[in-house]
């Protein structure tokens, strides 16, 4: 078992104000490396200029953790079947809309990766097809959320 902490923080400042919902969303998230990353509501769902347009939003943050997991678990997998990955680039795009229940959820997330191998047999279609399924069921992010994540790969 793993525990993992950061310190979410929000201050309002003294001249804003606040019960009448006119206040900043900007806060920032600390984590146990030291790195302190500047968050704020997306402007999607607050808008400017009580949303901090240019810091990391929730679900923006969200779809990120979901491509960087799989990203890290493709990669285990590359290695332990010997290929050489290069580049790993993911054009990560997130669906927010209402569920059943009436509810805003991110309900759909698309992956999509482009690898650069290099090497003697670098892999077939079929075998990046393949890790990108073992690296979903391994992800422990997409095993945590109900969204529905595809993986499109660009290959046929």
């Amino acid at each position: 078992m793993s525990e993992y902490t950061a310190k979410i923080k929000w201050e309002r400042p003294s001249d804003n104000r606040f019960i009448d919902g006119k206040y900043t969303r900007g806060h920032t998230w600390r984590f146990d490396c030291g790195i302190t990353v500047p968050a704020s509501s997306s402007p999607h769902v607050v808008p400017l200029p009580y949303s901090v347009e240019e810091n990391v939003d929730p679900e923006e943050a969200f779809i990120a953790a979901i491509s960087s997991c799989h990203m890290l678990s493709f990669l285990s997998i590359a290695a332990k079947r010997r290929f050489i990955v290069d580049m790993y680039v993911d054009d990560v795009s997130g669906l927010m809309e209402r569920t059943a229940e009436g509810k805003y959820a991110i309900t759909k997330v698309t992956l999509r990766p482009v690898v650069r191998f290099s090497g003697s047999e670098p892999p077939t279609a079929d075998q990046i097809r393949e890790m990108h399924h073992e690296a979903h069921e391994e992800c422990f992010i997409a095993n945590s959320v109900k969204t529905n994540i595809s993986i499109d790969s660009g290959l046929q």
